[in-house]
């Protein structure tokens, strides 16, 4: 792709919001290019079971799903790029787009789909049980845990929100924190408090979760006395928030206080004509596969109309 050429439509991320607005996008013949990130697929292709996208009723893989969206996008001309972007200049159209190793790329409209991340622990037992117990989604996991005992890891809001829905499925959920009060809403606190299926393991940090192929505990340190203890759990869930992929548009975008990208009610519309957002890069709150995918359709139609006028 040579520095001198322009692209009527540009998509930064290939999860399933940069996916689904190349599909909407590519059927419009704007043929979009997508540069795909640092992670090809998104968040979804290290999820091994997907039971909750509409039309698998036999469930899908992560992966999997992220290859037939691709491949569906693929289908209808959108061109793919590998790289991440370093830098940007909104300043004047078209954008220009700087990427990792030195190459550049020039659009007239841009959709920024770069997704976010869950904060992790850290710890290596943490990674070999990603998809085996160790989750950051209560919404996308929580169904596999009925019946069985389970830990969330956090004291905020976002832990109290995981924690309080897997109540509906778990026989019990252990919140362990590292303070001994939690940092959450005080309504969100009531309700946790109130719920007699959870549990708290005050001024806790684990050390290491368990198990041989799948989680069967965790070993925790207090924090005050230095003191360990193994818990018998099935499933061990992150709360300790996420991070939107934004940093490079921070101080070229309206963001909120996290980083999430500011975007004009009921559309996709950012801060500058001409640059659309979707997905969890713009989502605090509901973070799955389908809203970001509907954030994609409706930023591929914005985007769409823009280059119309």
């Amino acid at each position: 792709m040579s520095d001198a050429s322009v692209e009527a439509l540009a998509i930064i991320g290939s999860g399933p919001a940069g996916l689904t607005a190349a599909v909407y996008a590519a059927r419009a013949n704007r043929k979009p290019v997508v540069i795909e990130g640092m992670q090809p697929g998104g968040q979804l292709t290290i999820t091994s079971e997907v039971e909750n996208f509409p039309g698998f009723p036999e469930s899908v893989t992560g992966p999997e799903l992220m290859d037939r969206m691709r491949a569906q996008a693929q289908r209808f001309g959108t061109r793919f790029l590998q790289g991440e972007v370093e830098n940007v200049d909104f300043s004047r159209r078209p954008f220009l787009l700087e990427l990792r190793g030195g190459a550049k790329v020039r659009t007239r409209s841009l959709i920024i789909a770069v997704g976010a991340y869950a904060k992790w622990l850290g710890i290596p037992s943490e990674a070999r049980f990603k998809g085996k117990g160790v989750s950051a989604c209560a919404t996308c996991d929580g169904f596999f845990f009925r019946g069985m005992d389970v830990a969330v890891v956090g004291g905020g809001d976002t832990a109290m929100e995981e924690a309080l829905f897997l109540t509906h499925f778990a026989k019990t959920v252990t919140v362990i924190h590292r303070r001994d009060a939690l940092r959450a809403s005080k309504a969100m606190q009531d309700k946790a408090f109130a719920n007699s299926k959870i549990r708290f393991e005050w001024d806790s940090a684990v050390e290491e979760i368990l198990g041989d192929k799948a989680v069967d505990g965790l070993r925790l340190r207090n924090i005050q006395t230095g003191a360990v203890k193994d818990i018998a759990v099935k499933g061990v869930f992150m709360g300790i928030g996420h991070e939107p992929n934004t940093g490079v548009f921070r101080r070229h975008l309206d963001c909120d206080g996290n980083g999430y990208i500011k975007v004009q009610p009921g559309t996709t519309r950012t801060s500058v004509e001409g640059v659309y957002a979707a997905g969890d890069a713009t989502d605090p709150v509901y973070r799955q596969a389908v809203t970001a995918a509907a954030g994609g359709c409706m930023a591929a139609i914005d985007a769409d109309r823009c280059l119309g006028c």
